[in-house]
């Protein structure tokens, strides 16, 4: 179990992979001092770091199952907050930690303060206050990988595993047919609609991708129902969000279900041959046209 201890706020940020930038940040808006703990991986921290603690895995144990080990590695104050990325592995972690000291588990925080969160509501449709006076675990995105240096410091080892971890171990491994791909941390992204008529047309805005050095990516209907990209490309709201430099719109109508997952976007460019489409009252820009034409132009123009 964590113990509570009196003294100035702490911000524990519950990591297992790099991707902490906007972890980090958050931390700093709720804390005096913020500490990581680094599951499964080194710990290489952003500036702003004031101390890491390490957690080390085998290569056959699942991280969530080291909830016991990570909750030992914490001395969580009156004051304090405990912040998760919002990946499968640290979302398990948030919930054994809540649950161990008895703390309420927040998802989709926007922003920190001493005693009070702004969170995400309905996917996204909405944003809420909630205030508090207790310890309380965040779920947020990531963001950016921090640069792969060591602290001032080495980290500080946590608690040894042996006889704290759950008993599960991973036996096997399906390799998928593309690695998975992190949205939210590219800094631009090209993405398709039902606008698109056939599957070959995907090649143009693949071109196009390329060209911008963007990640691609898609409505949901081109991943669940058409399954012409991978379900973790689609943007939305039971799909990943963007906060990209630059988010191109290729074919997509701009429904309320797809224009969430791209509010973090800084520019929105939209093409789409229907002047109606309701994605041209959310766009920085808006080009009506065949896709068939305007997509190869902008990729020549591009180059």
């Amino acid at each position: 179990m964590c113990t509570y201890s009196r003294g100035p706020a702490t911000a524990w940020v519950i990591a297992v992979d790099d991707h902490v930038a906007s972890l980090v940040e958050l931390a700093r808006q709720a804390a005096e001092s913020v500490t990581v703990v680094a599951v499964g991986w080194p710990g290489p921290v952003a500036d702003g770091v004031d101390r890491v603690v390490s957690v080390r895995a085998p290569e056959d144990v699942p991280l969530e199952v080291l909830a016991p080990v990570v909750t030992k590695a914490m001395t969580v104050g009156e004051s304090d907050v405990v912040i998760a990325g919002n990946q499968p592995a640290a979302r398990s972690l948030a919930g054994a930690i809540a649950a161990s000291i008895d703390a309420p588990l927040l998802h989709d925080a926007q922003s920190l303060s001493l005693a009070e969160a702004d969170v995400e509501c309905y996917a996204g449709a909405s944003v809420a206050s909630v205030a508090f006076n207790r310890p309380i675990v965040v779920v947020a995105d990531g963001g950016n990988a921090v640069a792969a240096r060591g602290p001032a410091e080495e980290p500080e080892e946590g608690e040894s595993r042996e006889g704290m971890s759950y008993g599960a171990t991973v036996i096997d491994f399906e390799a998928a047919d593309e690695p998975p791909v992190d949205l939210r941390s590219a800094k631009r992204v090209v993405s398709v609609g039902r606008g698109l008529k056939e599957k070959e047309d995907l090649a143009l805005a693949q071109e196009l991708a390329r060209a911008l050095k963007a990640e691609l990516a898609c409505s949901r209907p081109l991943a669940e129902g058409r399954n012409w990209l991978p379900r973790d490309r689609y943007v939305g709201v039971s799909g990943q969000k963007v906060a990209s430099q630059l988010y191109m719109a290729i074919g997509i109508s701009g429904q309320l279900q797809h224009m969430i997952g791209v509010r973090g976007a800084g520019t929105i460019v939209a093409i789409n041959s229907d002047p109606a489409s309701p994605i041209f009252q959310e766009c920085d820009y808006g080009i009506v046209g065949d896709l068939q034409q305007v997509v190869p132009a902008l990729t020549a123009a591009v180059k």
